[in-house]
């Protein structure tokens, strides 16, 4: 501003100065006042002045505007960088999901083909690895927050790795494949263990077949459960209770070659002497049900081949089950009989002792033969169910078909089965009689009242035409009419009334 500094300084005229540069002068003279000054000058200063003090103006506002355009620019910066995070903080948490649904759908299509029992089992999802928000799962064992870290996804909720555990053993899971039960995991070989049908017999694991899946037998009234194969394999069945030999422990080879189980041998009857009271208990029987049997018929017990051989020296054509019991005979034979049962002593076993008996015929029966070595309740039925067809042939019954007479002797072996079940104490005196076994006396052992219902099923469930058919047309009508009017409807038409 050197035209500003020229017109403060005035003319230049008598001044002195001393300096080295123009910023070293120092004025000596003396200033004019305003009033001394022309009016030209006074406009010049006045118009000097206002020019500065716009100069100035303007220098300050434009500052102002300057401080306002950055303080503007930074906010606007602000929040575009709040933006710019907020959208990088969003696309880090989608690629962080996508992630985590990917892993979770690579385990759940790698878990399709795991080999799992049938909704026994489960898979376990592979473990994740480390996300920004596993921190707000929740571990369905012990509540407690799952942090940055492992954590294990699988029957809909998360688990610490060491939470996951077996109901059987309470050890961490830790192998992808698990079994389950309700909601209960456990480590597969656990629940092999307690939850994998053994088998019966030979006390294994039952195994899968070809498609996987468990398969065994079951008998139908004992529920005793079995490998398939030990149907083929020659394992031995009980000839009274029908069940299969376990392999802990063996059943007793009689001398026909049949197997008993120590259940039913403990009430078995073995010889002819030992059948007496048994067989007269059964006539008591009859009589109460007014059916008399007057003739003493003889009762013997025989091996299975002796019995065999007496179905072939019948001429009458009787219908007779694929395994024969019993049988009541008509025509005068040679019959070897068992007199005394085997036994054991000193260490050793006393073979039984059987001699030949000669039958005449002094009337329609001749004798009824018994398999011997079968329990009391099973003997009893049989001889109910022959004494019928003794009873038909003395009391003048016609041939009647087979479906008849041994539906109607069936009826008779049911009927006396229920006697003995359900009576409690009934022949006490054919049981007090013989005292080679303590079942035979007194109250009987709950396993003699299952055979009783067990034989009693035998009967009910018979799929067979002759003995099935039969017994099921024949206790309908004696349901209905009673057993004396049935009796009386065979006798004059040979057939049930309905």
């Amino acid at each position: 501003m050197d035209w500003l500094t020229y017109i403060f300084e005035g003319p230049s005229h008598g001044e002195q100065y001393h300096g080295y540069n123009e910023d070293d002068r120092h004025w000596n003279h003396q200033h004019p006042s305003r009033d001394e000054l022309t009016e030209h000058e006074k406009e010049e200063i006045d118009y000097a002045i206002a020019l500065s003090l716009s100069e100035e103006d303007w220098k300050g506002k434009n500052v102002i505007d300057h401080e306002k355009e950055r303080e503007r620019t930074s906010k606007a910066q602000l929040e575009e960088d709040e933006k710019r995070a907020k959208a990088q903080l969003e696309e880090d948490r989608k690629r962080a999901q996508l992630e985590e649904d990917e892993l979770l759908a690579k385990a759940l299509q790698e878990s399709l083909t795991v080999e799992s029992p049938t909704r026994h089992g489960g898979n376990l999802i592979q473990p994740y690895p480390i996300s920004p928000f596993s921190g707000l799962r929740i571990c369905a064992a012990c509540n407690g927050r799952i942090g940055l870290g492992r954590f294990l996804s699988c029957m809909g909720a998360v688990w610490h790795p060491e939470c996951f555990c077996c109901h059987a053993c309470g050890l961490p899971i830790t192998n992808p494949e698990f079994s389950l039960t309700g909601k209960r995991p456990y480590h597969k070989s656990c629940y092999k263990e307690h939850h994998h049908p053994r088998c019966d017999v030979c006390k294994n694991h039952i195994l899968r077949n070809g498609a996987g899946l468990i398969e065994y037998r079951a008998h139908p009234f004992w529920m005793q459960k079995y490998c398939p194969s030990h149907e083929q394999d020659g394992t031995p069945r009980c000839c009274s209770c029908e069940r299969l030999e376990p392999r802990d422990h063996g059943y007793l080879s009689l001398d026909d070659g049949r197997r008993l189980c120590l259940e039913c041998l403990d009430s078995a009857i073995m010889d002819t002497n030992e059948c007496q009271p048994l067989y007269l208990a059964i006539r008591e029987f009859y009589e109460g049900l007014n059916m008399k049997v007057d003739q003493q018929i003889p009762l013997l017990l025989v091996e299975r081949q002796a019995l065999n051989e007496a179905i072939e020296g019948e001429k009458n054509g009787h219908h007779h089950m694929p395994e024969t019991r019993g049988l009541c005979l008509s025509e005068e034979q040679c019959v070897t009989t068992v007199i005394r049962r085997p036994s054991i002593g000193a260490g050793r076993i006393i073979p039984m002792i059987s001699e030949p008996f000669k039958l005449v015929r002094s009337c329609e029966v001749t004798a009824i033969l018994i398999l011997y070595g079968l329990p009391r309740l099973l003997t009893g039925s049989i001889l109910a169910h022959e004494m019928m067809h003794a009873w038909l042939r003395l009391n003048g019954f016609p041939n009647l078909r087979p479906e008849v007479e041994e539906g109607i002797c069936q009826v008779l072996a049911h009927l006396w089965l229920n006697s003995e079940i359900y009576s409690g104490s009934a022949n006490d005196a054919a049981s007090s009689s013989s005292s080679s076994s303590s079942s035979k006396k007194g109250k009987r052992p709950d396993f003699e009242k299952q055979l009783g219902e067990f034989f009693k099923h035998q009967i009910e469930s018979d799929t067979s035409t002759v003995y099935g058919e039969g017994f099921r047309s024949a206790n309908k009508s004696v349901e209905k009419y009673g057993l004396k009017s049935t009796l009386d409807h065979i006798r004059f038409t040979g057939i049930f009334p309905v």
